[in-house]
């Protein structure tokens, strides 16, 4: 079967295997090992590829196990969805503490990357809620790890690579309700953005920008900050379940040197007219482009990277603005381009992605070269500012960035399991 990840880069064979039943699950994985886990299909790049080999579909491990009414603790297989979670659980009062720009992803995908949302700051990654999970080597071993073990800080962020996770216990957060109070400010620089985001840090749960990629060192954005409101404003209704979608793959890119600017510049007027308080219900506010099917087909056929980084506080001004510039000059990014800041918190997992500091996060139409050219300019300016980029998104990382922007890659790999490979870890940590 050719499988192709969100990026749609590329269109593989690979074999498939579904893993429907815990019982039947060992047998299945020691019969096809090496491979690596396939959820949803989300990740950007080549972290749930296996060209040629095998790939353990965890989509159908989707089933809710138990959960506490009084607690919050829910304990569900790793195929199941944060939307599904969230749908389920958020009229009853609980709710994810942290989830990504998307809830069409698996639980087991979440930990594998230990994804974060818009309020590190306050809550950490997904791993930080995480309280324990099963574990399945490929030899048949099945492991309990919690969070005081090696194996469990491995496997928060380990991109799969460490066992097949079949189920886990998070701990979900109370709400009273699902709508957010909201307020936007429009930003007219790097550093009105950096003072923004430092004054909203003890007030604020929830802090993210949109940024003009083509403004360059002198930008301009949007920066959206948001807390959970007690009870939903009167006259307000959820969101219509409705949604739109790419029908179809043009034969190129709809981002491109033609419609980049102008969009932009309608984007910014249009958000900046709703400048100030407003409310929101927490579904389009958390993840926007989940309203729009497929529409990572926007790209055309030659597909699209995104390029996600963060950079340590003290170089991020400086680091930032040479981003910017060289994205503005090479005429590159797209419409969906996020800058925000990430507290100073430990990390749950030897390979987790935050650090504190700022990230930038561009997607970027596939156009050969000229953007894998770029992507040398942006790595050699994350590199000098002490940063690292984001395994989940990442499809062309030099295995030497990974190492020097990982420190903890050494002991990790003491945890790697034999039985399990990807395109992305023969890339980064050879066969």
């Amino acid at each position: 079967m050719k499988i192709s990840s969100w990026g749609r880069l590329s269109q593989d064979k690979h074999h498939v295997i579904s893993l429907s039943d815990h019982h039947q699950a060992a047998g299945l994985i020691q019969q096809s090992n090496p491979g690596i886990c396939f959820g949803n299909g989300r990740s950007y790049g080549d972290v749930c590829l296996n060209p040629g080999g095998t790939l353990w579909q965890t989509s159908t491990l989707n089933r809710f196990i138990h959960f506490d009414e009084q607690t919050g603790r829910l304990r569900c297989e790793a195929g199941v969805l944060l939307r599904d979670i969230q749908r389920t659980l958020v009229p009853r009062g609980w709710m994810l503490p942290v989830t990504p720009g998307t809830q069409l992803i698996t639980v087991g995908g979440a930990i594998a990357n230990d994804v974060h949302g818009k309020n590190h700051h306050v809550l950490g990654s997904f791993g930080d809620h995480v309280h324990a999970f099963r574990l399945l080597k490929t030899d048949g071993t099945l492991l309990d790890c919690s969070p005081h073990t090696n194996l469990f800080k491995a496997t928060i962020g380990g991109m799969g690579l460490t066992g097949i996770i079949l189920d886990a216990e998070l701990q979900l957060r109370a709400i009273k309700s699902p709508w957010l109070t909201t307020d936007t400010v429009p930003y007219h620089s790097l550093d009105e953005f950096f003072e923004l985001a430092d004054a909203s840090e003890q007030a604020w749960e929830h802090t993210v920008s949109w940024i003009d990629c083509l403004s360059g060192s002198q930008a301009r954005g949007i920066f959206l900050r948001a807390n959970h409101a007690d009870a939903a404003p009167a006259g307000n209704k959820a969101p219509s379940a409705k949604q739109l979608t790419m029908p179809l793959t043009p034969p190129l890119s709809l981002v491109n040197g033609l419609s980049l600017r102008p969009f932009n510049e309608l984007y910014y007027r249009l958000q900046a007219r709703k400048a100030g308080p407003s409310v929101a219900h927490y579904e389009p506010f958390s993840y926007p482009l989940d309203a729009l099917q497929h529409w990572n087909r926007m790209y055309g056929p030659r597909g699209f990277y995104q390029y996600q980084c963060v950079v340590p506080r003290t170089n991020a001004r400086d680091a930032i603005a040479a981003l910017l510039d060289s994205i503005r000059h090479a005429g590159a990014g797209s419409f969906l381009a996020v800058l925000k800041t990430f507290g100073d918190r430990p990390a749950p997992g030897l390979l987790s992605f935050p650090m504190p500091g700022a990230t930038l996060a561009l997607d970027f139409p596939n156009k050969g070269s000229k953007t894998l050219q770029l992507f040398s300019v942006l790595d050699n300016i994350v590199r000098e500012a002490g940063g690292r980029l984001y395994a989940a998104k990442d499809a062309r990382m030099p295995a030497d960035m990974f190492a020097a922007g990982y420190p903890n890659v050494p002991e990790f790999l003491t945890h790697r399991d034999p039985g399990i490979s990807s395109a992305m870890s023969r890339r980064l940590f050879g066969s």
